[in-house]
């Protein structure tokens, strides 16, 4: 029975051995390495009659080389600022990152006025991407 057991757990051990390196050293995916968020329309009035209005999230998380470029697109009505930058209706921001590192913003869109944009570092092959993948699971 426990030649059975020992080597149920040598299996399920071996098999976790080569998915952490699966993950480890299989190439990332990157369609676009935007990550775009929409204001909608709608949204200042609705902050302004009271309403708790949720449209961002408290931390965006992006990585370089792969989500690297932040968008943020006003379709309110009105305009929209982010940090110094003043977001026109119908209008696109785009910010690109070069340091991984943790920046805080003003927000008019956001519920509490701030925001922050977390960079991480390029998950290159190996351990590097292996932690960037457990911690994107938990985000």
């Amino acid at each position: 029975m426990r030649v059975g057991v020992a080597r149920s757990l040598l299996i399920v051990f071996g098999v976790a051995i080569i998915a952490a390196l699966l993950l480890a050293f299989f190439p990332l995916r990157i369609d676009s390495r935007e990550e775009v968020f929409e204001i909608p329309k709608g949204t200042w009035e609705q902050r302004m009659s009271g309403n708790s209005v949720s449209i961002l999230p408290d931390q965006i998380y992006l990585a370089l080389g792969v989500r690297d470029l932040l968008v943020l697109r006003n379709l309110d009505d009105v305009p929209q600022m982010f940090g110094p930058t003043l977001i026109m209706p119908g209008q696109s921001f785009k910010l690109p990152f070069e340091l991984a590192s943790e920046y805080d913003f003003a927000c008019t869109a956001h519920a509490s006025g701030q925001m922050r944009v977390v960079v991480d570092p390029e998950p290159t092959p190996g351990w590097y991407r292996l932690q960037w993948r457990v911690k994107n699971l938990f985000r």
